[in-house]
C-alpha cells in the first residue's frame, strides 16, 4: 500500500532524513517513535508531499506520488493531480484543524462536498455514518468550541475518513490533549487498526503501540534505526540507542 524508496529532506543546512526506506503491506498498522527532532514528522509529512522529499520517491497503492515518470526521469506532477492523488491518504495532525465556523457534522461533510463532488445528501449520510463511528453521533450540531479537545480530535478523524482513504496518516495525534482525553482518542485508532485500515502513526504512546501496531519502528536522526514487531523491539530492543530511548519513555532505567 506504501512504498518509500530513499527518503531525503533539508531544511537549509539541516539533513533531516537521510535516507529512509519503508515499505507498508495493505492494512498493516506501522508505529513510528522515537526522540523530539529525530524526523518522525517529516517523514510522515513526506509521504503526502506536505513537504516533499528532496531525494527518493513514493508509492501509494502502486501509483507514483507527486512525480510522473518522463523520459529524463522523474517530473513533478501540477498541484491539481497532486490533489487527486492526496484524496487517498488521510491525515490527522496535532492540532484539530477544524473549521470554528462549521458544526462537527458540516467539518466532516466538507471534503466529500468540495472535494469529491458528493451530493449533499449522500455527503450527509457518509458524515453522520463516520461520527457514529467515532462515537459522535451525538454531536453532530455542535461547533468546535462546544467540544472538548478529544471529541474535537475525533471530528477530525471522521472528517478524514469520509474521504475513503487507503491509508491513515496519525502525526502525534494525542500530544495536544489532556491526559484523561487521550485514551478517547486512542480507542477510536484502536478500533480502526482491528478494521484492517493502513495506519502509519507516529506517536510516543508506547503502550498504545504495543496493542495496536504490527511493527514498530524507531528513528533518530533521520534514520531507521531499528524496527520489529512490538514483542521484538519493545521487551528485547538490540539498539543502544532504541534501549535507550524506550528506558527514558517508559520509566525504566537511566534517565
Amino acid at each position: 500500500m506504501v512504498e518509500a524508496v530513499g527518503i531525503h529532506k533539508h531544511f537549509g543546512d539541516h539533513h533531516v532524513l537521510r535516507g529512509i526506506d519503508l515499505t507498508v503491506q495493505k492494512g498493516e498498522v506501522v508505529v513510528i517513535v522515537g526522540p523530539s527532532g529525530s524526523g518522525k514528522s517529516t517523514f510522515l509529512r513526506s509521504l503526502n508531499h506536505l513537504d516533499p522529499p528532496d531525494q527518493g520517491w513514493i508509492r501509494i497503492d502502486g501509483d507514483l506520488l507527486g512525480f510522473r515518470q518522463g523520459n529524463q526521469g522523474m517530473i513533478a506532477v501540477s498541484d491539481v493531480v497532486l490533489s487527486r492523488q492526496r484524496q487517498h491518504i488521510g491525515m490527522v495532525f496535532q492540532q484539530f484543524n477544524l473549521f470554528s465556523h462549521m458544526t462537527a457534522l458540516q467539518n466532516v461533510m466538507s471534503g466529500p462536498l468540495q472535494v469529491l463532488r458528493s451530493d449533499k445528501a449522500t455527503a450527509e449520510a457518509e458524515a453522520l455514518r463516520q461520527l457514529a463511528l467515532v462515537g459522535l453521533e451525538g454531536k453532530a450540531a455542535s461547533y468546535p468550541e462546544q467540544l472538548s479537545g478529544g471529541q474535537q480530535q475525533r471530528v477530525a478523524i471522521a472528517r478524514a475518513l469520509a474521504m475513503h482513504p487507503k491509508v491513515m496518516l496519525f502525526d502525534e495525534p494525542t500530544s495536544s490533549l489532556d491526559p484523561e482525553m487521550v485514551a478517547e482518542v486512542l480507542q477510536v485508532m484502536l478500533a480502526l487498526a482491528r478494521q484492517g485500515m493502513t495506519m502509519i502513526i507516529v506517536t510516543h504512546e508506547i503502550q498504545f503501540a504495543n496493542k495496536a501496531a504490527d511493527r514498530i519502528l524507531f528513528v533518530d536522526e533521520g534514520l531507521i534505526v531499528e524496527q520489529g514487531t512490538p514483542a521484538d523491539l519493545i521487551a528485547n530492543p538490540h539498539n543502544e540507542r532504541t534501549q535507550k530511548f524506550l528506558s527514558l519513555v517508559m520509566g525504566r532505567g537511566e534517565t
